[in-house]
């Protein structure tokens, strides 16, 4: 997921691209900062942003792999994983890890997505040493201690349990298996009741010595930092991890063709609809187009045409969006809304209305101008801290993207056409959607709830 470029011999590291940002939201008084493409004296590379505005630092870096990579008969391993790399790791156990972070006021995290295992740091300028150590004690020694795993197993099973009443999790938990099935995308990340109580130590740990290697690793950072230091704290922290993982292979998957529906029973007051489809990859060209009438349709909060039509017009919802979801390997676009349970069938036919509505005709000029205006101009808003810019970065260097797109998306964005946006439309919706619902059998809508027991057709 990287660009490649040209490694500098005979020097600590190498600089070889910048690009000039405005970055006035990070900090009001820096007129510009510069996003540089840098690799270590030992071949780290990362997206750097130096900014000694205020003395903190934020790293965000990832591996290939994320919970795509746990056994079948297993899911949950990546996420455990995640949770329990700072439970202790070198000499420190797990409580005085975590007296070492909180003493310094150092964030550490780690979480596994379908694609990526990733981690974040955060720290004062001050404490970079021993942040950037405590995270290499994590991702090279983590102990993975009998009493850590099972009070970190148990958090997970609560959590497990307390999904599978809740309806929001349910209608996810079954628009996955329904447009996926048998893939890796269709299985939970954090696993299930079945599957967490059977991974064992050793699942984890072949799962980090397979996973976090440093071919596959990106690493963005933004603070207060020169290039020669950090080429050095990235050398410690992450050198002696595998050169090279050992990932199985994760095919393609094209989502389930719409339309389909399946409905999980659920005796609560309220209803929920998890509605989506086959969506639009990074990589295709006609994403931006994709992007932009998504907005018009459901990304845009307030203003999208299904607020318009399901809130505001009907009453049927207190909220409703859709959002475009792209993976390494599938795309979908996703919705979701909840209403009353006698509400259920009309707020469906409102949303599979103004969906079918738009596949068919398309925006309008207008609209279109008023999501390309509102999409350039939320753009730095959304970069306005060195945490969320560093996050940018990563995900541009996941999503394949060149190291200057911040500068060129607003001229993406404007390229976009009214023809562009109505052939996405098509394209996104014309063939309907896969729904789920969950809440009580229309029959019994009208009836008073009584015990939550889940049951899936």
């Amino acid at each position: 997921m990287t660009y490649p470029f040209l490694r500098m011999r005979g020097i600590a590291l190498s600089v070889v691209t910048s690009v000039t940002l405005s970055l006035a939201s990070i900090s009001p008084s820096q007129a510009a900062a510069k996003i540089q493409h840098l690799t270590s004296p030992g071949g780290i590379e990362a997206w750097f942003v130096q900014d000694a505005t205020v003395p903190l630092i934020a790293m965000e870096y990832s591996f290939a792999g994320g919970a795509s990579q746990d056994p079948k008969d297993k899911p949950g391993v990546a996420n455990l994983v995640g949770d329990l790399l700072d439970e202790g790791s070198g000499d420190l156990d797990s409580k005085t890890f975590h007296e070492r972070l909180d003493r310094r006021a150092i964030e550490l995290s780690f979480s596994a997505s379908r694609d990526t295992f990733r981690g974040s740091l955060r720290m004062l300028r001050d404490n970079k040493d021993e942040a950037f150590d405590l995270l290499r004690m994590a991702l090279t020694s983590p102990h993975f201690d009998t009493a850590d795993v099972e009070r970190i197993r148990s958090q997970v099973i609560s959590g497990l349990r307390r999904d599978s009443t809740n309806p929001t999790a349910l209608a996810s938990r079954k628009f996955l298996a329904l447009a996926f099935g048998d893939h890796p995308y269709g299985r939970q990340t954090n696993g299930t009741l079945e599957s967490v109580p059977t991974i064992t130590v050793a699942d984890m740990k072949d799962y980090v010595g397979r996973v976090l290697a440093r071919d596959t690793l990106k690493v963005a950072v933004v603070g207060d930092v020169d290039p020669a230091t950090l080429g050095t704290l990235l050398d410690k922290t992450f050198g002696s991890l595998p050169a090279k993982a050992n990932l199985t292979a994760v095919p393609d998957v094209e989502p389930a063709a719409p339309p389909q529906r399946a409905f999980v029973s659920l005796d609560v007051p309220q209803t929920v609809i998890t509605f989506g489809g086959p969506g639009v990859k990074r990589s295709d060209p006609n994403f931006m187009a994709a992007y932009v009438v998504n907005h018009i349709l459901g990304g845009g909060g307030l203003s999208s045409r299904l607020y318009r039509e399901v809130r505001e017009k009907r009453g049927l919802a207190y909220s409703v969006f859709e959002q475009l979801v792209w993976m390494e390997h599938s795309a979908v676009f996703v919705g979701n809304t909840g209403t009353r349970a006698d509400r259920a069938g009309d707020t469906l036919d409102a949303v599979e209305k103004e969906v079918r509505r738009i596949a068919e005709e398309g925006p309008t000029q207008k609209e279109l101008d008023e999501a390309k205006s509102y999409l350039k101009g939320s753009q730095m808003l959304a970069l306005d801290t060195s945490s969320k810019l560093a996050q940018a970065l990563l995900h541009y260097q996941q999503d394949k993207l060149p190291i200057d797109y911040i500068e060129k998306r607003n001229a993406i964005v404007d390229a976009v056409t009214l023809d562009d946006a109505k052939q996405a439309a098509k394209r996104l919706w014309g063939q309907g959607l896969l729904t789920v619902v969950v809440g009580r059998a229309p029959q019994a809508a009208a009836q008073p709830a009584a015990a939550t027991t889940p049951k899936s057709n």
